[in-house]
């Protein structure tokens, strides 16, 4: 089978300090080709750095993650911008907007998100978006930044908001969340949206599958996922898999993965 993309795993999680390289060993044996890492907070981008050296099949994604907003300070982007210019980035993430989470100013959120989507289109680099709650909001960001192109992960929004993003060059991140039966909105958007708009991920350690309920996620568990789609949407797994590999090679620039 085509070698897959986990478009969004955090490797760098403390979770898996204790076994990180059994891990990514599960993870090539699954079939795992290339794993997205995007960061939370500046603090944490050396050692994220130091993660993708070691690996090749590791690819760093560097931001602030609006969940974790005490920790950002607003000079952080322009950190962030003359970091990209001396180390090496697939993208800029986890960015966005998050109005789930009681007590984060969203007008704080809003000032880091619209920075940092400056950034990443100087850089022409694209985006990995957390959007909770918040896609409407989302999508009015972007609009606002020519030139901005990416993924919003974990997509949970509508038909119409889905096809909004696709004109804007957006792709959507489809993880365990789409395998529980009581996700009927999420499964029935998924089913009818176009393969080139889909990619696959985890959200290790967190999301796991209905296969995993209740256990810490792995970056092989979009093997999962991807049954589970591709019998969603009536497609063969084979065909789902190139096409979500493609679309995760195209948008982070990763080149023809290795079989």
């Amino acid at each position: 089978m085509t070698p897959l993309v986990d478009s969004h795993v955090h490797l760098d999680d403390a979770r898996f300090d204790v076994d990180r390289d059994r891990v990514l060993e599960r993870a090539r044996d699954a079939g795992v080709g290339a794993m997205i890492v995007p960061a939370i907070a500046a603090p944490g981008w050396e050692a994220l750095a130091d993660l993708a050296k070691e690996h090749g099949d590791v690819f760093p994604a560097y931001g602030m993650h609006p969940m974790f907003l005490p920790r950002h300070r607003l000079t952080d982007c322009d950190l962030l911008d003359q970091w990209l210019d001396t180390h090496r980035a697939v993208a800029v993430g986890e960015i966005g907007l998050d109005y789930f989470v009681e007590g984060l100013d969203r007008d704080r959120q809003q000032v880091l998100f619209d920075r940092q989507l400056s950034v990443a289109v100087n850089h022409r680099l694209p985006v990995i978006i957390h959007a909770r709650r918040a896609v409407d909001a989302v999508i009015a960001a972007i609009r606002r930044h020519p030139g901005t192109r990416g993924v919003v992960h974990s997509f949970s929004g509508s038909a119409e908001q889905a096809a909004q993003l696709f004109k804007q060059d957006f792709l959507v991140g489809i993880g365990g969340p789409v395998t529980y039966p009581r996700a009927q909105r999420l499964r029935r958007v998924v089913a009818e949206l176009p393969a080139e708009q889909l990619l696959l991920e985890s959200d290790a350690p967190d999301q796991p599958g209905i296969m995993r309920r209740g256990q810490r996620n792995e970056p092989s568990a979009i093997t999962e996922t991807l049954a589970d789609l591709a019998a969603l949407r009536g497609e063969h797994v084979e065909q789902l898999a190139a096409a979500t590999t493609e679309n995760a090679r195209r948008l982070f620039d990763l080149g023809t993965p290795a079989r």
